[in-house]
């Protein structure tokens, strides 16, 4: 009988670490130690564009993480967003290319991911992608995770 409870007290462990190895670390905690960008960080541009645009669905004002990150593209004219071009930067010095980690939950409607992991902190990020007639589109936005 202690056997079995223990055998289940090890399934148990496995299954709660199975569940949080799915999440995609998307800053790491010695990027986050990184020092914050010299000079001003760009802001979005103001006035009619056709070029294409990115809104940021999910997450809210401050978050915990695994958070659910999720964004969405928007194309104009009949144009389509090409999902090769999507680019997540970092804002640091230097900065992060965070493309790779993104690249898997990438589809032209947005990005998708819902267990993303960061460590506490508040983190400058850009989105640049591009359309089918090479209009870009970019975009910034705070992440605040609290611990």
């Amino acid at each position: 009988m202690r056997v079995s409870r223990i055998g289940l007290i090890i399934l148990a462990m496995n299954l709660l670490t199975m569940g949080r190895a799915g999440a995609t670390q998307l800053i790491t905690d010695e990027e986050a130690k990184l020092p914050p960008p010299k000079g001003a960080v760009a802001a979005e541009r103001r006035g009619i564009l056709r070029g294409p645009k990115v809104d940021v669905i999910l997450p809210g004002d401050t978050v915990h993480s695994p958070l659910h990150l999720q964004l969405k593209f928007e194309a104009f004219g009949g144009a389509k967003i090409d999902p090769d071009s999507v680019k997540m930067t970092f804002l640091r010095t230097p900065n992060v290319d965070l493309t790779p980690r993104i690249k898997p939950f990438v589809q032209a409607a947005g990005i998708d991911m819902p267990d993303t992991e960061l460590p506490p902190g508040e983190y400058t990020i850009r989105v640049d992608i591009k359309d089918s007639d090479g209009r870009i589109g970019t975009t910034s936005f705070v992440l605040k995770v609290s611990p």
